[in-house]
């Protein structure tokens, strides 16, 4: 195993508010720092018992159209999709807090983060991440390792992870032809996966006809989705792993998204860990859509067919 020398103090007594965070900061070797997580964070289990300095009034448990009718009712109504406590912050005391300003729906608003800060004395650090391709996630693992004064860990952490794509990319370009794909990341309503999502197409070898590198998630027709013509569909539905999204399949009563989902191969992956979060994991990500362009089946990754069909 190879050591790095830490580049500078660390920093104490971090909160993350992110899940990707928590994953970049543990990767660094800064779990010992962190004091406080979000309520969404699960990875890796050893920050599972960490203070969960946010939460959310909507029931993750509810069906997917449901969560997002909730998520449009708190927005129209002012409210926040996630919120803060205030006195746990103010009791934990850190003196860095990584947030983000990609996305409300996944975590605190960036503005709210810093007014919050503002009011702790002594006010934190706060980084506000914003990656929306995979060099964007690379900066950010760089931000927060200067924060943590572990720059050279940084450095030799993104070193890795960009070695792993350049050697899926290339056996991708010399064992397969490139495959037209369609990334669902949300069922109903209907949205593609935008972000770095079409980067980890490409990196394993097939082409994202639905959307491109950098762009925002977008919401769409089945019957726009059903001339793309894909021949793979990938299901990564956001914040949801394999046994949910199956959940959410077997729920879809559209008769255009029924239709659709039987026109090409259903590949199941697991988002929350692998394909939502900006954060390290997001090679794996890529490492299984090659998987799946290959027909074979991972832990985090599964074949789906439609209720009463044989594979």
């Amino acid at each position: 195993m190879t050591t790095v020398a830490s580049s500078g103090p660390s920093a104490r007594g971090i909160v993350t508010l992110l899940p990707a965070a928590t994953e970049i900061v543990t990767a660094l070797g800064g779990i010992d720092d962190l004091v406080g997580i979000s309520h969404e964070c699960d990875y890796p289990e050893a920050v599972r018992g960490l203070p969960r300095v946010t939460a959310t009034p909507i029931d993750p448990s509810l069906p997917g159209a449901r969560i997002d009718i909730e998520v449009r009712r708190l927005q129209m109504e002012g409210r926040p999709v996630i919120g803060i406590d205030a006195a746990l912050l103010r009791q934990l005391a850190p003196d860095l807090v990584v947030t983000q300003g990609l996305c409300e729906v996944c975590a605190m608003a960036d503005g709210e983060v810093h007014r919050l800060a503002a009011l702790l004395d002594p006010a934190p650090r706060v980084v506000s991440l914003s990656a929306t391709s995979i060099e964007g996630i690379w900066r950010d693992i760089s931000t927060i390792g200067e924060a943590l004064g572990r720059s050279k860990e940084a450095e030799h952490l993104v070193r890795r992870l960009r070695g792993r794509l350049d050697r899926l990319r290339q056996r991708a370009r010399s064992d397969r032809s490139a495959a037209r794909a369609v990334c669902i990341e949300w069922l109903d309503p209907l949205y593609l996966a935008g972000h770095w999502v079409p980067e980890l197409v490409a990196a394993a070898g097939a082409v994202d006809v639905g959307a491109e590198a950098g762009s925002h998630s977008t919401r769409h027709s089945w019957e726009a989705v059903a001339a793309l013509e894909p021949d793979l569909i990938l299901i990564m539905l956001c914040g949801f792993g394999v046994e949910r999204a199956r959940q959410e399949l077997a729920a879809l009563s559209h008769p255009l998204g029924q239709a659709f989902l039987r026109s090409a191969p259903v590949w199941i992956v697991d988002a929350n860990a692998y394909t939502s979060r900006p954060g390290p994991r997001i090679v794996e990500g890529a490492e299984r859509i090659g998987a799946a362009l290959d027909g074979l089946e991972l832990p985090g990754l599964a074949r789906w067919t439609p209720e009463g069909e044989c594979q």
